[in-house]
């Protein structure tokens, strides 16, 4: 199953808190009693993503932590990217060359950067401010009809005829 760390999903619920308000200063205390998480959870969130650059520390009394950027300049990408340990990619070979000894001889390898690439934009298109949105609930889908032809012609059936009498 591909999955984000928790970390991670933290990082995203915090930053998604800050957008809500951009220019607000938040206190690790204040992001974590509104979010409902641990405040040692949330300061390490913010470490994180202070040492990549999307939030800054402000000390003082009316310190704490501010988005760097506008939250429309933020994508899930650049979370992801500080949040996570290892480069972003769905295997090892598509996040970085050199680590697998087939990797010359591989006929998948070049797929599974394919498909890399692909998950990898979708989360460069998803800005802080879309994550703000609720989504829209997804339609049902009609199921799909497939007309097949007939075998040959069709013969009536032996099926007996309703019963119509009355008790």
């Amino acid at each position: 199953m591909l999955r984000i760390s928790k970390l991670t999903d933290y990082g995203t619920l915090v930053m998604t808190h800050m957008a809500a308000a951009p220019t607000h200063q938040y206190s690790a205390n204040e992001i974590a009693a509104a979010l409902g998480l641990g405040t040692p959870t949330v300061s390490k969130v913010l470490k994180a993503l202070s040492r990549h650059g999307l939030v800054v520390s402000v000390r003082g009394a009316r310190g704490g932590y501010a988005l760097t950027r506008a939250p429309e300049l933020i994508t899930i990408a650049d979370i992801v990217d500080a949040l996570e340990e290892q480069p972003f990619g769905l295997t090892e070979c598509s996040a970085t060359s050199g680590l697998c000894h087939h990797e010359h001889g591989c006929t998948i390898r070049g797929n599974w950067q394919r498909i890399n690439h692909i998950v990898r934009n979708a989360l460069e298109g998803v800005r802080l401010t879309d994550m703000l949105r609720r989504p829209r609930p997804r339609q049902p889908e009609a199921p799909a009809v497939v007309a097949r032809p007939l075998a040959g012609p069709v013969k009536p059936s032996k099926i007996p005829a309703p019963c119509n009498k009355q008790d």
